[in-house]
């Protein structure tokens, strides 16, 4: 592999997985609230 491709594949792979990472830890900071109907989340649907 060409050192290009293997940066392109270095930066696909850090996109990828530090967006779930991310996500992953905003959801253990702030937790969905299970008691809530989806009408009560978002009331203007």
């Amino acid at each position: 592999m060409t050192p290009i491709a293997i940066t392109m594949l270095v930066i696909a792979l850090l996109t990828i997985w530090g967006g779930l990472a991310l996500s992953l830890v905003n959801l253990s900071r702030h937790p969905e609230d299970e008691d809530q109907l989806p009408e009560d989340i978002a009331p203007e649907l």
